[in-house]
């Protein structure tokens, strides 16, 4: 039997849906926090990682011809709360699959708000020769040991052969959404 109270609610949320990642999140969590604590599995940083990047939320360059992603989710401690403040390192290919080791394209940083969320507009990075399809990310609450990681897309070709992709790294996406979170000891 279905609970009026509940189907009307929900009919009326509709129009809200889309406007606070936090209230209404439209993807699962990745890696899920809570009891055992389930933190971000560690990845290679690669030959590629680059110091001292902007801080900067899109990394979209002009002309770029990528399908464009909105990367979006939160930094969690072991106990589920968001991370205020907390670093994201991010660096990927380019859509000729070419990381770009003199600059900064595609490379930068930036910090989750007080509720630890983070949002970030990118491409969807290409193949890179060997590997799947990925994002680096370097995540770091305040004060805490950095956690070096990388992110993958699901159904991508290249995810079975690669030998370090792990399905739990994988972005929920929805369209040119994609939403990531970790799970950092905070």
């Amino acid at each position: 039997m279905v609970d009026r109270r509940k189907l009307l609610g929900g009919m009326l949320a509709l129009p809200f849906a889309g406007r606070a990642l936090a209230q209404a999140p439209a993807l699962p969590l990745t890696p899920a926090c809570g009891k055992p604590p389930a933190l971000t599995a560690r990845q290679t940083e690669g030959p590629y990682y680059t110091a001292d990047t902007p801080k900067r939320d899109n990394f979209v360059e002009p002309g770029a011809k990528a399908e464009r992603l909105l990367l979006e989710g939160f930094v969690l401690s072991t106990r589920c709360a968001g991370v205020a403040q907390a670093m994201l390192d991010v660096w990927h290919c380019d859509e000729n699959g070419q990381y770009d080791n003199t600059g900064y394209r595609y490379r930068g940083h930036l910090f989750t708000d007080a509720h630890g969320r983070y949002r970030l507009e990118t491409i969807v990075p290409a193949l890179y020769p060997g590997r799947a399809r990925h994002i680096h990310l370097r995540v770091q609450a305040p004060g805490r040991k950095m956690l070096t990681t990388q992110v993958y897309f699901p159904g991508d070709p290249g995810n079975e052969r690669d030998w370090i992709w792990k399905r739990e790294l994988e972005i929920r996406r929805e369209g040119g959404r994609g939403r990531c979170d970790f799970v950092v000891d905070a």
